[in-house]
């Protein structure tokens, strides 16, 4: 069992996210919160001009996440007192800053500060770190479309922002994983190693380990 009531597992775009929350709730038998991302019409226009679309993907996604974390994460479930999450609603500030022109992310910032006051944080936030090649691996494995001209540039960008917020925030409890030599997807004595990782107690600040 978990000492923890609301785990979040982050990590860049094919890191495994969804395949371990999936397992993680399953595993201490939590509420499952799960991005909702597939509605999103501007994304694939994103991925075929930047430049156009980055302001209301930005946008659009904070709407939604806020939308679905303030309902999800205020239900009082006495059957499932434990949330695991696919998101942590700071990856909207990390995707933002990434993305938008200066002008867009100080506009963009200001709604984010509103949001972000108003979501609780995690008692244990999980990054799954994978080096670039095997991002694109599992990127091109899962198969959407919109997804498989992603730049490598890309991808770096997104983890140096991803490991810079979490450097900045040590008042979190952050559990940096590397996972480049498992997998957790595939093989049960991975993921019965990734359930044990996150089940276990942490001080608050950041802890790196090796899978």
């Amino acid at each position: 069992m978990s000492e923890y009531k609301y785990i979040v597992i982050e990590g860049n775009i094919g890191a495994g996210k969804t395949s371990l929350a999936t397992r993680i709730a399953d595993h201490l038998q939590a509420r499952l919160i799960l991005e909702e991302f597939a509605e999103n019409t501007f994304l694939p226009k994103f991925y075929e001009n930047p430049e156009r679309y980055a302001f209301p993907v930005e946008l659009s996604f904070l709407s939604e996440r806020f939308s679905q974390l303030k309902k999800d994460l205020l239900i009082n479930d006495l059957f499932s007192p434990i949330v695991v999450a696919d998101y942590f609603i700071s990856k909207c500030q990390i995707f933002a800053r990434n993305n938008l022109q200066k002008d867009e992310y100080d506009l963009f910032l200001k709604m984010f500060e509103i949001v972000d006051s108003n979501i609780p944080r995690p008692d244990l936030l999980v990054y799954l770190y994978l080096p670039v090649e095997q991002l694109q691996r599992n990127i091109s494995q899962r198969g959407r479309a919109y997804e498989q001209k992603i730049p490598d540039q890309y991808l770096e960008n997104i983890q140096r922002q991803y490991l810079e917020f979490i450097r900045l925030h040590e008042d979190l409890r952050v559990l940096l994983i590397d996972t480049s030599e498992v997998d957790f997807v595939h093989e049960e004595k991975d993921e019965l190693r990734m359930k044990e990782l996150i089940c276990a107690s942490y001080p608050a600040g950041i802890t790196r380990i090796k899978a």
